[in-house]
């Protein structure tokens, strides 16, 4: 058993782990799971201190989150979306009997721009994001999700969308989302991106304000998997894209299976 919460949805045969990103939960990514339901057997991850994982003892740490979940799913091709990446990349590198595909979801190897790595964020912005949290949480969240619907077709729509289902199953637990902000800031994947096995595809957004396209690029070429960018997509396709996200991953995961 896994100690972290795992909703089971989807009748199809192919196993998909399904991780969300930052002060979110799985119930985010239900707008791509109905549209997979036929494809997929689907396993949707609450991280721990989100959502139905809220009281977990886990540390929001890549591997120990991994193990957490292999413990709970079958092998499966895995998905994660932004912070949920660094999970699922850290799961395909430590554990590759238990990923049979990586997806990264606007998700990046390293967040925080650095001289060698322009393709990341501020570090200030990190480290806002963090002195807010002490001030006001559920007002710096706010802001967050604002920014993660930058970019997209319809930012106030996508905006309503994320704040409405962020607090569905309750408000993430403060001391984890600190933990997800250092996370942030000093993980840096890029030197062992070489080491998967598996197939991988890394799916961007072209309007995507968090994660710089480029960033997902370079990491395919450095991963030897494949880069595609929805054209019309901010920091979360699964909302407004999920048809066209969808059909991408079953493409994918019936190619390389």
């Amino acid at each position: 058993m896994s100690d972290l919460y795992i909703e089971r949805r989807g009748h199809g045969s192919v196993p998909l782990v399904m991780i969300h990103g930052w002060a979110m939960h799985g119930g985010i990514l239900h707008p791509l799971a109905d549209a997979l339901d036929s494809h997929c057997d689907m396993y949707l991850v609450d991280l721990p201190g989100h959502g139905h994982s809220r009281t977990s003892s886990i540390p929001l740490e890549p591997r120990a989150c991994a193990e957490a979940i292999i413990r709970g799913t079958p092998p499966a091709a895995w998905l994660g979306w932004s912070l949920g990446g660094l999970v699922a990349t850290t799961a395909a590198l430590d554990f590759p009997d238990a990923v049979r595909q990586l997806i990264p979801v606007s998700s990046t190897p390293k967040f925080v721009r650095t001289d060698d790595w322009p393709h990341g964020n501020d570090l200030a912005m990190v480290r806002k994001l963090a002195n807010d949290l002490d001030a006001d949480y559920k007002a710096t969240v706010d802001r967050f999700i604002a920014l993660e619907a930058m970019g997209s077709q319809d930012p106030r729509t996508e905006t309503r969308r994320l704040m409405a289902e962020a607090y569905e199953r309750g408000e993430p637990d403060p001391r984890v989302l600190m933990e997800g902000l250092r996370l942030l800031e000093n993980a840096d994947l890029r030197p062992r991106l070489h080491e998967l096995t598996m197939p991988s595809l890394w799916i961007a957004g072209r309007r995507d304000r968090i994660v710089h396209p480029e960033a997902m690029r370079w990491s395919a070429e450095a991963a030897g998997g494949r880069f595609v960018e929805l054209a019309h997509a901010g920091h979360a396709p699964f909302i407004g894209h999920a048809a066209e996200l969808a059909g991408v991953l079953t493409q994918f995961t019936s190619s390389s299976a």
